[in-house]
Order: structure tokens, then C-alpha cells, then sequence
């Protein structure tokens, strides 16, 4: 008996390993694809907004990066803590789904934020110089 429980908790223990592999693997993916991909992209979008300020423009886009990355990572890494155990195959399916949909809502999210935030920011300087 004691055995069957040692190799069910082994096969717990694996399962729950094999899914926060699989998870923070995704997660890193996604997080450094979105976050060069808005980088790249996003500066020309910036520069507009900042009516050509590259210093400010080039400055504000590599804090967000960062900010980005420090954010979304430290979240994925966090909430391994509130994770269910999983016991099963489709508990581990369902789970990584589950978590890996939570970091691209939040991804999301922060996005859109990042754009109000310049938004406001290009505002505030239009004020300014006119």
C-alpha cells in the first residue's frame, strides 16, 4: 500500500512539474515575442505621439519593455503559487490552458494601459508646446 502511495504522489509530483515547465515555457515565448514585436513596432507609433522626440521616444520604449517583462513574468511565476494539483492528463491540459489564458488576457491588458498612458503623455506635451 505504502508503495501505490509513494508512486501516485511521484506521478502528482511529475505531472505538476511537466505543466509548470510547459507553462512558464509558453509564457516566456509568448511575453519576449509580444514584447519585442510592441518594441519594434510601437516606437514608430511613439515618436508620432511624442511629435518627434526620439530621446523621449527611444527612453519611454525601452522602460516599457522592461516594465512589460518584469510584470508579465513575475505574474506567470506567481501564480504557480495558487496553482490546483494536478492529477491527471486532462487536469494538466486544462490547467496550462487555464493559466496560459490568464498571461495573454493580462498581456492584453497591459497593452492597452501602455497605450492610454502614451496617449496621455502626447497630450500633456501638445499642451505644452502650443
Amino acid at each position: 500500500m505504502k508503495s501505490a502511495v509513494k508512486q501516485i504522489n511521484l506521478k502528482t509530483a511529475l505531472m505538476n512539474t511537466l505543466a509548470y515547465i510547459i507553462y512558464l515555457l509558453i509564457t516566456y515565448l509568448v511575453t519576449v515575442h509580444v514584447g519585442l514585436a510592441f518594441y519594434r513596432n510601437g516606437r514608430a507609433y511613439i515618436l508620432n505621439l511624442l511629435l518627434g522626440d526620439e530621446a523621449l521616444t527611444d527612453s519611454i520604449n525601452r522602460i516599457l519593455l522592461t516594465g512589460y517583462y518584469l510584470l508579465n513574468l513575475g505574474y506567470a511565476a506567481v501564480m504557480i503559487s495558487f496553482w490546483k494539483t494536478i492529477e491527471t492528463y486532462a487536469e494538466l491540459i486544462a490547467s496550462i490552458g487555464i493559466m496560459t489564458g490568464r498571461i495573454l488576457i493580462t498581456l492584453g491588458i497591459i497593452h492597452f494601459f501602455n497605450m492610454a498612458v502614451i496617449y496621455f503623455i502626447s497630450k500633456r506635451k501638445s499642451i505644452h508646446h502650443h
